[in-house]
């Protein structure tokens, strides 16, 4: 029987399979699947042919619950399912290149078994991942509803509180109360700026177009001058080449920047400067943001990009900010990183490619605000 022969053969098989999947050029054998991972197919295959071999017929229906449960597994273990799919497969060869190799009589009926049992396997294996992908996108999204929900609401009560204290007159609006309003309405305003952005990533390709950068920037520089001054904070825009070109979606480029610039005012200490920089060579376009935040807790820095991670006492917002702007950079073939100066600041830098240049004798954008 099959599930003899799986049995005596066992290390050869394994010795076998992980030789054909070391070989594989896509997808890529990890550590995990070739220390690991190939025994457990191998285990799985021969407990399901043991069941289905069994004179019991009802235990048949054990061979797609084995399935379901080994998929489950190997999903919860980080394989992707194409390493699944070709694993199998790579089993399968192994298991009939030995049987003909060493003369074993194996019967068709057996060999027909050994295909169902497969097929059975993959089908169950695909379906178990599926259904793992979807409850895990269902958790997130509810997840996500969640905390846009109860932020929303926080920040509506805060500012109808305010205006409700305003409205009676008792108290001038560039108070204590007045500046409370304001922080609520722009956070009103952040809030949905990022959800829009969520919505724009997920919505498919990003809308990429030729944009002048020094224009770009000028943008950035009114409503960020704005905000500059309402927290007794000084910004300073560099210069720009205004015949530098970038090829970007703007809304999602204008979403991460701009989230950036808002960090860098959260941050930074009162009567503290934050600096808005561009510089470029022949591929690649450079937008730097410098806050004087203090700088961040050793080995922090690349958990600034996680979902729902702050880095300070300050818990306004949802943390998802630098999540989805390195989203957004990554959207138009960027990158984003950080730069941590231990007790000065940090310097975000947004990195992208360069676009054919544009010929202007325009003066360039930029300058400092104070």
């Amino acid at each position: 029987m099959l599930y003899e022969f799986l049995t005596l053969y066992r290390d050869e098989l394994i010795k076998r399979t992980r030789e054909k999947v070391a070989r594989r050029m896509a997808p890529r054998a990890t550590h995990e699947e070739l220390e690991n991972g190939v025994p457990l197919f191998l285990n799985q295959i021969t407990e399901t042919l043991r069941l289905a071999e069994s004179p019991r017929r009802e235990e048949d229906s054990s061979i797609g619950r084995s399935a379901a449960l080994h998929g489950g597994d190997l999903r919860r273990q980080g394989f992707t399912i194409g390493q699944v799919v070709h694993d199998y497969g790579d089993v399968c060869q192994a298991v009939t290149e030995l049987a003909v190799e060493t003369g074993e009589p194996i019967s068709s009926d057996d060999f027909r078994t050994f295909n169902r049992c497969l097929d059975d396997a993959i089908s169950q294996a695909v379906t178990a991942f599926q259904s793992q992908r979807e409850d895990i996108a269902s958790h997130q999204e509810n997840e996500r509803l969640g905390f846009f929900a109860h932020e929303l609401r926080n920040l509506l009560q805060t500012a109808t509180i305010s205006f409700e204290v305003l409205k009676r007159g008792e108290l001038g609006i560039n108070g204590t109360t007045g500046q409370l309003h304001e922080r609520s309405l722009k956070a009103l305003l952040d809030l949905v700026d990022r959800s829009l952005t969520e919505v724009r990533l997920a919505a498919g390709p990003p809308k990429r177009i030729p944009i002048r950068l020094a224009e770009f920037i000028e943008e950035l520089e009114i409503g960020a001058s704005i905000e500059a001054r309402s927290r007794n904070l000084n910004l300073t825009v560099a210069v720009v080449d205004y015949g530098l070109m970038i090829q970007v979606d703007r809304q999602l480029l204008a979403s991460a920047v701009t989230n950036l610039l808002h960090n860098a005012f959260k941050f930074t200490r009162s009567n503290g400067h934050v600096s808005l920089t561009t510089s470029a060579t022949r591929e690649r376009v450079r937008i730097e943001v410098e806050d004087e935040c203090g700088g961040l807790p050793a080995g922090t820095a690349d958990g600034l990009f996680l979902p729902f991670e702050q880095r300070s006492g300050d818990r306004q917002g949802l943390g998802l900010g630098l999540a989805i702007s390195r989203r957004a950079i990554q959207a138009n073939e960027g990158l984003l990183s950080v730069q941590d100066h231990p007790g000065r600041g940090c310097v975000f830098t947004v990195d992208l490619p360069r676009a054919a240049r544009v010929s202007t004798t325009m003066p360039a954008f930029g300058g400092p605000q104070g």
